[in-house]
């Protein structure tokens, strides 16, 4: 089974006369191989390379001609096989992940959940399909091949008398039941891990290896961005295969109980977030480096020296993103076809919902790194600055708007703008002429405070009469700072929001989220750039309506599949999230 390919790139459209490769695109396997040897110490043998094949520039020429492609993620022996059972009369079976809308006679629409046969996988953006007696292109990163190819696509599911699902299915000529289905999964599962852990030791032992014995073309910095912290998954990887095969019934694989080891591994499988975080800083330093010859024949003698297919270096390093992804799909798969009287029902059934977890968390922690540069835009942006960075205690802006706030002893009331972030409350004034410029005033931490609810009416504290208030007052040195909002449902929407911080605060805790001094640093260093670029100070109009508007995004308690895997999934446009926020809102202003 192919996951979806994680990239934000609309797919190059084919023609609709042809069922030929677009231009622009890569047919899958070279024209002719280039062996390019690697010495013991791993090194390239640059008088190899020469001798043999001629100059380098003869050998670059031969790398272009081969039709090799550094920066594409297809290729491989699966599509390759896919073709041969094409071309051997096999019918192929793909299920869409996603809804293929289009308004193009030449290419199938479908929706999520419909089964469609693969005609033609030649190309590795676009395949041909059919649906009934609809035939078109479809984007292959929209479905997923089925694990059980025999199940016939009327079959799909059988319903019977009652509207329950039959558990039989029909296999050829033959009749099968669900434990057959439940063994395709099974096999599928384990068959593909084992070849994960293979494709992790190729990376590890081909790239990584070699690349640390070359220390005059690559730093230790360079491989931590390029590579990640796949060493890491590889370690846990291993851990989690062996606790599969422990629990694999060779015999009668449709007794197997593998839903506890995902359980058992759910934590560990969080280091995937710190990976799929990197990824797009390592194909931005492949690009960069394969832009020079000799990385290019360095990476590729490593790939023939390891042995490993043709596929180049960013699209073994995509697998990982795609792997976190296809967990939850393949155990849907499982539960699918496995009886609610199995002993493993229930733990496939909670396996599902945790990895969904997984999932919906390492989306979550993307978009909050992707958060930090526009907090640190946000601050430089800001007059009068004091003390130390936002981003040194807090990386989520929870909501922002305009409050009185009232102090001790004259019960003097001034109007701030307020931009409440986990851990703190910044306190701002707008510029009495340019109502757009803030200056900094003051921050409270909100670690050490607790929210009380004010009635209308005369405060006892400040001895005024207040409406719409509440108080913030420190557990520690009982200091009390009263706010007012303008109308009742104002003063919700903040109470709302200060338990929506807290609430992520603990959460950020329990799930070890943290911010690296490098990433913050970075933040800093790049909203310093832009500032002293000849950008204005103030903050423009659009970002600072968008930070009037901020409120905190809380995430449903189930999710489509579809906005689950977000990681996996195409999209058509590039999302930003700092423009969008509003419409994820539980509330506005």
């Amino acid at each position: 089974i192919t996951s979806p390919v994680a990239f934000d790139i609309l797919p190059l459209k084919l023609h609709p006369f042809s069922q030929s490769t677009p231009t622009g695109l890569d047919c899958v396997g070279w024209k002719r191989r280039v062996s390019v040897p690697v010495i013991a110490d791993g090194a390239l043998d640059k008088t190899a390379l020469t001798d043999d094949v001629g100059s380098e520039e003869d050998l670059y020429e031969d790398f272009r001609s081969s039709n090799h492609r550094y920066g594409h993620p297809g290729g491989g022996g699966e599509q390759l096989a896919i073709n041969e059972l094409i071309s051997d009369g096999s019918v192929v079976y793909a299920e869409a992940l996603w809804d293929h809308v289009t308004m193009d006679d030449q290419e199938l629409g479908f929706k999520a959940g419909d089964v469609i046969e693969v005609m033609d996988a030649t190309n590795k953006e676009w395949w041909w399909g059919r649906i009934l007696d609809s035939e078109g292109w479809f984007p292959a990163s929209f479905v997923r091949l089925r694990v059980n190819q025999d199940e016939p696509m009327e079959d799909y599911p059988l319903k019977v008398e009652g509207g329950k699902e039959d558990d039989s299915r029909r296999f050829g000529m033959g009749q099968t039941t669900k434990d057959q289905m439940r063994t395709n999964v099974i096999n599928e599962i384990i068959s593909t891990e084992r070849d994960y852990i293979k494709h992790l030791k190729d990376i590890c032992e081909g790239y990584i290896k070699q690349c640390r014995k070359r220390a005059d073309m690559f730093t230790e910095e360079q491989l931590k961005t390029i590579f990640g912290n796949i060493e890491d998954i590889y370690r846990c990887q291993k851990k989690f295969v062996k606790a599969l095969e422990k629990k694999f019934n060779k015999d009668h694989p449709h007794l197997s109980e593998v839903g506890s080891c995902f359980l058992e591994y759910q934590t560990e499988f969080q280091i995937y977030s710190e990976y799929c975080n990197n990824h797009p800083n390592a194909c931005m330093e492949l690009s960069r480096l394969t832009k020079v010859n000799k990385y290019v024949y360095f990476f590729e003698a490593c790939r023939l020296l390891q042995k490993m297919i043709d596929i180049s270096l960013d699209g073994f390093l995509l697998t990982p993103v795609q792997k976190i992804c296809k967990y939850p799909l393949q155990l849907a798969e499982l539960l699918k076809y496995t009886n609610p009287q199995h002993r493993d029902f229930k733990d496939v059934e909670a396996a599902l919902n945790a990895m969904k977890n997984v999932a919906r968390l390492i989306n979550e922690r993307k978009r909050r790194l992707e958060n930090i540069d526009k907090i640190a835009q946000w601050q430089s942006s800001i007059e009068d600055w004091e003390g130390e960075d936002v981003l040194v205690r807090s990386s989520e802006l929870i909501y922002s708007g305009e409050l009185a706030k009232i102090s001790h002893p004259q019960a003097k009331s001034q109007q701030r703008m307020f931009f409440l972030f986990d851990h703190q409350l910044v306190c701002c004034k707008k510029d009495l002429l340019r109502r757009d410029i803030l200056y900094y005033k003051s921050r409270i931490n909100m670690d050490d405070m607790e929210i009380l609810d004010v009635e209308d009416g005369k405060d006892k504290d400040f001895n005024i009469s207040v409406k719409n208030a509440f108080k913030l007052r420190c557990r520690d040195t009982e200091e009390v700072h009263l706010f007012c909002a303008k109308k009742p449902e104002q003063k919700q929407r903040w109470l709302k929001a200060f338990e929506n911080e807290r609430r992520q605060v603990q959460l950020d805790q329990e799930t070890g989220f943290s911010i690296t001094e490098v990433q913050k640093k970075q933040a800093m260093l790049n909203a310093s750039k832009q500032h002293h670029a000849g950008k204005p100070k103030a903050v423009t109009r659009p970002y600072y309506d968008f930070l009037m508007r901020q409120k905190h995004p809380t995430l449903p308690t189930t999710l489509p599949q579809q906005q689950v895997f977000m990681l996996a999934e195409p999209k058509r446009k590039p999302s930003n999230f700092w423009q969008n926020i509003s419409r994820l809102t539980p509330f506005r202003k």
